[in-house]
């Protein structure tokens, strides 16, 4: 991971006990000059919100904005731990993970064979330049198994370390103020909304 991702899981998870490998900070992606800015920032972590209501399981608005994000993607280039140029982004090069199977289908339908895609846990030990998270529902107190699923701190820490550059984490903004009914809800909710903080440009 690079410095930036490993900061904000060391304070957010560890206690500050986590320290990235100085080799590290020599991995970046490098932006197209003339792109739409969809993406904000190239390296560390990245919140892009999509408005959407009633989606549980899964969210075509995600979808199609992750689509637009792979788009511009793979217009970037990226260097390794050197800072070795590795040409263009690809689709190898991209994890797309989500919560829930039903958005994975969806996200498998508009994207093809080519992209990785899987639940957070499938992809647990892998690693990409970048991981887009797609959060899929309109709110977590209302997601079928519940808050404490969705926002689980152990699946977010899997998630975004995953990522060597960039972290993309897609979702309704309307997440980050979730009605709460128990302390470990607070803690996730909180969580989130370093999340959401940490990612905003």
């Amino acid at each position: 991971m690079r410095p930036e991702l490993c900061k904000f899981i060391s304070e957010a998870i560890y206690e500050g006990r986590l320290k990235p490998e100085p080799l590290t900070q020599n991995r970046y992606v490098i932006p197209e000059v003339n792109a739409s800015r969809l993406i904000g920032k190239a390296n560390g972590l990245l919140f892009v919100p999509v408005l959407h209501e009633g989606n549980t399981l899964g969210s075509e608005e995600e979808v199609a904005a992750i689509k637009e994000i792979i788009t511009e993607l793979i217009k970037c280039q990226h260097t390794d731990e050197k800072g070795n140029s590795l040409g263009d982004i690809t689709m190898n090069d991209i994890l797309v993970v989500a919560p829930y199977n039903m958005q994975v289908r969806m996200l498998k339908r508009a994207l093809g064979t080519s992209a990785r895609i899987g639940t957070i846990d499938k992809f647990q030990g892998q690693e990409a330049t970048v991981v887009i998270v797609s959060m899929c529902s309109s709110a977590a107190d209302a997601s079928p198994r519940g808050v404490d699923f969705l926002l689980d701190k152990n699946r977010l820490n899997v998630a975004i370390s995953r990522a060597k550059c960039l972290a993309v984490i897609v979702g309704h903004p309307r997440l980050a103020r979730t009605r709460c009914s128990t302390l470990n809800q607070m803690e996730l909710s909180n969580l989130f909304c370093r999340v959401v903080k940490e990612g905003t440009v």
